[in-house]
């Protein structure tokens, strides 16, 4: 595809995702909480098809800085209230982007590690606050953060479900079988939830997608 076309379709299908979450929120009266994590798993998804949308890196990763930039100001000034965090010092939406980025520009030429190294923050961190506010019962602190035991494990089931598929169903090099991806995936939801519980301020989407990259980048695929 005609790069210039694909990051045409790369705004519109995030700004289609921040108009859901608005549309979820004035419907459905849900919380910001939730339509935040909407916003950032269907971000997240994109990377499936970033393949199809660029020929290289650096069209996604332009777009990925830009929307810093946008974020950045939403978070000044609140332009979408789908994506408004009650903790002001959280700046999670803003490094977002640049994990995505750093991801696109190491992993390119192995879409399947690509993708891996952005479930865990894709599904992991998306569902991980929903699952704790829903069922959470089991509480710890780390500093001025309270999170649940059950929402940890809600990390660990969706990003290692969601890792496990994208080092196996990826197409490109290197070539995974279901077996094989099984293994790493555990190895990277394990330390990444250990991670992702002692992150705070938001840096959360930098850590995990660090440890990710890290496990990738040395497991012995080949």
């Amino acid at each position: 595809m005609n790069n210039w076309l694909g990051l045409l379709i790369c705004y519109g299908y995030i700004f289609a995702i921040i108009g859901l979450a608005e549309g979820l929120r004035r419907w459905r009266g849900y919380g910001s909480g939730f339509t935040r994590k909407v916003i950032h798993i269907g971000v997240g998804m994109m990377s499936w098809g970033l393949h199809w949308l660029f020929d290289s890196p650096w069209f996604f990763i332009f777009a990925a800085f830009s929307f810093m930039v946008i974020n950045f100001l939403d978070w000044r000034y609140g332009f979408f209230a789908a994506m408004a965090s009650s903790d002001r010092s959280n700046l999670g939406t803003v490094y977002f982007p640049i994990a995505a980025a750093a991801v696109a520009y190491i992993f390119w030429d192995t879409p399947p590690l690509m993708v891996a190294a952005l479930m865990p923050l894709t599904w992991g961190d998306g569902l991980a606050p929903v699952v704790g506010q829903m069922y959470g019962r089991r509480q710890y602190k780390v500093r001025s953060s309270t999170r649940t035991l059950e929402g940890s494990l809600g990390f660990f089931v969706a990003g290692l479900i969601f890792t496990w598929l994208a080092l196996w169903l990826m197409g490109g090099t290197p070539d995974i079988s279901p077996g094989t991806a099984f293994f790493p995936a555990l190895v990277i939801m394990l330390v990444t939830t250990l991670v992702e519980a002692v992150s705070i301020w938001g840096i959360d989407n930098l850590t995990i997608t660090a440890a990710a990259i890290l496990i990738l980048q040395f497991w012995p695929f080949q």
